[in-house]
């Protein structure tokens, strides 16, 4: 009983045990401060926290911005630089094969020289090589023809006959001349 006496005497001065949000008798100063707090939210957002969050995001806008400014200038450098070394590269290939056929063609002249001398040093000992061989062939003729004039006159006179010098020769020269 002693509950009820209380709970009654509560109802009586207005005010409940319970969530003092839920009273209805207070509802028109929680609005009034909502608002008041609502108002001044906006405008701490608005004057201060929203100015701010704007500038770091254009600073960064414009960070971005010339971040890729400066990358696509890198890229166009970088693109030159490659049409500067493709073009280097060419030029040492040209040069490079001008060198070679210019290096051919001197080593082929002086092996062209070296090749004329080289035949003309071996026609030079041909023809003196010719020239000891025509020795030697009539060298040997004589040769021959003197043994010949011998072996002839040593048979004439094993035969029991006598040749002279004048027959013999003549007999020997007609025979070598076929």
């Amino acid at each position: 009983m002693a509950d009820n006496t209380n709970a009654a005497a509560e109802v009586a001065a207005g005010t409940q045990a319970g969530m003092p949000q839920l009273n209805v008798g207070t509802f028109d100063n929680q609005i009034f401060w909502l608002l008041v707090t609502l108002v001044v939210i906006y405008f701490v957002l608005s004057r201060v926290a929203l100015p701010r969050i704007a500038a770091i995001l254009a600073e960064r806008q414009g960070t971005i911005t010339n971040d890729i400014a400066a990358a696509e200038d890198l890229k166009a450098k970088a693109e030159a630089a490659e049409a500067a070394y493709d073009k280097a590269l060419a030029d040492a290939r040209a040069e490079a094969q001008r060198i070679a056929g210019e290096t051919k063609a001197a080593i082929q002249a002086d092996l062209d020289v070296a090749i004329e001398k080289a035949d003309a040093e071996i026609a030079a000992k041909a023809a003196e090589s010719e020239k000891a061989i025509a020795d030697i062939r009539a060298g040997a003729q004589d040769a021959v023809k003197e043994v010949a004039k011998d072996a002839a006159k040593d048979i004439v006179a094993l035969m029991g006959g006598k040749a002279d010098a004048k027959s013999i020769t003549a007999a020997v020269t007609a025979r070598m001349k076929g």
